[in-house]
């Protein structure tokens, strides 16, 4: 196939090249004409109009004495110079079976001063993508009205013809703006390529389709002030959509579109994550099964997490859906604050659509870049700025970092979009090896340990335990939130065959980080993290041995790498468990294992696959107790789901069905055949729970009570065992 940028592609290449490089014979211009275009030259870009005022080109006369005084002035008169189009946005052009669009971003809003362009390969009725290219370094001059950029290109496409041309005539504010005329080259010849004639198609550098929804009683963000606290950078009045144009992004979006009626008391005002992705997939009516940018955004008060989660990001893989969801329970209000903070997170969640991650965990993008806990930008998190959150917002202009805008405006499709292309490798396999590099120094006084069952069958689940040691007996505070999905700690994965991915959840959580504070008396803290199946699907999905390490990010920017652990998917045995991992291991039951269960429609099938597990014949297969867990959890909680005309319809809990499971897990998990530790910790609470909210407080007080007893007779250390009887007295508490 030929490359859209050599001469393959272009047969009258060699014609059209004198346009860019052979020189022209003209008249030499007599002096005049040099002064008079000297008068008429203004700069290549200008920020604001300029007003030319006529001035005196005769001096004052005296007049002889005896005479009447007067000023004589003589104006000349000066044409006003009229103002230039600002030359930026983007361009579309087509030549053979190639169209390109094409990015200059030299002029508005923060310029970068870079190049790029998609390119797409029409055949017949149909277009399918080809490639990128980026020019970071560009040179640009102005010579009789016409710009013209030089550059070298980097391509996502092998190709010797990597130099290219750009000329783009300068018009007035009162014509439209010229096409851009690019020219390849060959990078060492300089044998002209193909040409391109691109016709200017918009401002933004990329265009977004956004849709939402909001629960009845949230007031969503509408706009923030930046004046009305101290801040950095111009003070303006922003909102969603130009948040995003001043980042070259046109966010296509009519406002709210529904308002959904949910009572807000109860436990059912809460969303679960298996609630929000099935609104998100029955509910995203702009979305199309092609590869574009369309986002969902649902204004809700909670999560089932509790206030402190203020953002979620959650997606589907191998479809182009992005979901987010913003909860107002802690950010209620029409103070600055509270609006602040309101676009603050919606900002974020959003930038997560766009493949941004958090600034800390840059280093794992594709293709990575360097972390950045210092960084004043939409995806850093306040707290985590050096001086704390007040520092931030002091000197926040409320921008994305460079870094970032370079991504939004410029990266390679893929990058920004990820593609239903099975055959090409996920945008998390990237080599991101050097980010779990082993530390040269570590005085942080903490360690990272990693625990998990050492050998698996094919198709179990994978969850992994994270320790957060102190090796010292003064009072260290640290952030807790250890569950891989609050983005604090970073997993990464070398799968058999020497790929390295990255876990990254289908749900990614923004939550305020809570804090605890290690000694001498609470030397570690623990959590467990469901780790087997993520954006890109499952990841333990062949037999074979497994490396396994993490990073943990400090609040004071220190990088905490784990030790490296390893475990082993075994082959099948026998047909039984062959049958049962191929059931295991569908992408809908992915889905039903990270969301804990699920009601929606679209996972039925799965759901009853998973029946098989609970027949009489497969009831005490290894893998049964898994399913029992996330089908009892299931049903002992409510489940929301939004009927066509928008309304809510509540699941009421299955309080025996979900019972009788979660005794059957429990049951196992005691004499060694189910949950790990954390786990069974949470299978007990849950039950405990249940027995409460159905209203028998005899089994709940017993089931309270039998949370001690059990981990008591446990060897695990003092205090942990310590900080579950304390959790065990306050389950009883309250009903939430």
């Amino acid at each position: 196939m030929a490359e859209p940028n050599s001469p393959t592609q272009s047969s009258v290449a060699a014609a059209i090249t004198g346009t860019f490089s052979t020189p022209q014979k003209v008249r030499t211009p007599t002096r005049e004409e040099k002064e008079s275009a000297e008068r008429r030259k203004r700069p290549v870009f200008r920020e604001q109009e300029e007003t030319l005022t006529p001035t005196l080109t005769e001096p004052e006369i005296e007049m002889e004495e005896g005479l009447e005084t007067a000023e004589m002035i003589v104006e000349r008169q000066i044409p006003l110079l009229i103002e230039k189009n600002k030359v930026f946005g983007r361009y579309t052009g087509q030549f053979g079976p190639f169209e390109i669009v094409l990015r200059v971003d030299i002029d508005g809003f923060n310029p970068l001063l870079k190049v790029s362009g998609d390119y797409f390969l029409i055949s017949g009725q149909t277009k399918s993508y080809f490639g990128s290219f980026l020019a970071d370094s560009i040179t640009a001059k102005v010579v009789d009205g016409m710009i013209t950029i030089n550059t070298t290109a980097k391509t996502s496409w092998p190709t010797s013809f990597t130099k290219l041309s750009i000329a783009i005539k300068q018009t007035s504010v009162f014509q439209a703006l010229s096409p851009a005329m690019l020219q390849w080259y060959h990078k060492s010849t300089n044998t002209p390529g193909a040409m391109y004639v691109c016709h200017n198609t918009g401002r933004a550098f990329r265009t977004a389709q956004l849709e939402q929804d909001c629960i009845e009683g949230v007031i969503p963000t509408i706009s923030y002030n930046t004046a009305s606290l101290p801040s950095g950078g111009p003070d303006r009045v922003l909102s969603i959509n130009s948040v995003w144009q001043e980042a070259g992004i046109d966010m296509v979006t009519s406002g709210i579109s529904n308002v959904i009626h949910l009572d807000p008391t109860g436990p059912e005002a809460r969303w679960t994550n298996a609630e929000l992705h099935n609104a998100m997939v029955n509910h995203f009516s702009v979305y199309e099964e092609k590869p574009e940018w369309a986002i969902w955004l649902l204004h809700a008060c909670e999560h089932s997490h509790g206030p402190s989660l203020r953002g979620i990001m959650f997606d589907q893989t191998g479809l182009q859906r992005h979901g987010c969801a913003i909860f107002y329970k802690n950010m209620m209000g029409a103070t600055p604050e509270m609006q602040r903070q309101q676009l603050y997170t919606c900002i974020h969640e959003l930038g997560h659509c766009f493949n941004l991650q958090h600034t800390w965990q840059k280093s794992y993008a594709t293709p990575p870049k360097p972390n950045m806990a210092d960084s004043l930008s939409w995806m850093n998190y306040p707290r985590f700025y050096p001086g704390g959150a007040s520092a931030f917002w002091n000197t926040f202009s409320f921008q994305f970092d460079p870094v970032e805008l370079t991504h939004l405006r410029h990266g390679f499709r893929p990058y920004l979009i990820r593609k239903r292309n099975p055959f090409t490798p996920a945008g998390s396999s990237f080599d991101v090896g050097a980010l779990f590099e082993d530390n040269i120094e570590n005085n942080s006084n903490l360690m990272l340990k990693l625990e998990s069952k050492r050998a698996f069958l094919l198709g179990e689940p994978v969850y992994l335990e994270t320790q957060l040691k102190t090796t010292s007996m003064l009072d260290q505070q640290v952030i807790s939130n250890l569950q891989a999905d609050f983005g604090f700690v970073t997993i990464g994965i070398r799968k058999p065959g020497g790929e390295v991915v990255v876990y990254e959840p289908v749900a990614e959580m923004d939550a305020e980080p809570t804090y605890t504070v290690l000694n001498a008396s609470n030397p570690a803290i623990y959590q467990s993290s469901y780790i087997g199946f993520g954006k890109d699907g499952f990841i333990f999905d062949q037999t074979g041995t497994y490396q396994l390490r993490a990073v943990y990010y400090h609040r004071d920017g220190s990088r905490i790498v784990s030790d490296t652990l390893a475990v082993r998917v075994a082959n099948p045995t026998n047909a039984d468990d062959n049958e049962i991992a191929s059931l295991m291991l569908n992408n809908d039951v992915g889905y039903l294992l990270a969301f804990m269960g699920s009601d929606a429609p679209y996972l039925q099938k799965a759901n009853e696959s998973l029946d098989l597990l609970l027949s009489d014949k497969f009831k005490d297969h290894p893998l049964a107790v898994f399913v029992q867990y996330i089908k009892g959890v299931n049903a002992l909680r409510t489940f929301k789901t939004m009927t066509a005309d928008k309304k809510i319809r509540v699941r009421q809990p299955d309080f025996e069905w979900g019972q009788a499971l979660l005794k059957a897990v429990i049951g196992k998990s005691k004499v060694g055949g189910g949950l790990d530790n954390i786990n069974h910790h949470k299978a007990m609470h849950i039950l405990a729970k249940s027995y409460q909210r159905s209203g028998d407080v005899q089994a709940a007080e017993m089931a309270a009570r039998d949370i001690s007893t059990h981990f008591n007779n446990l060897s695990l250390k003092q205090h942990v065992k310590d900080n579950i009887n304390r959790q065990a007295a306050g389950i009883l508490a309250s009903d939430i």
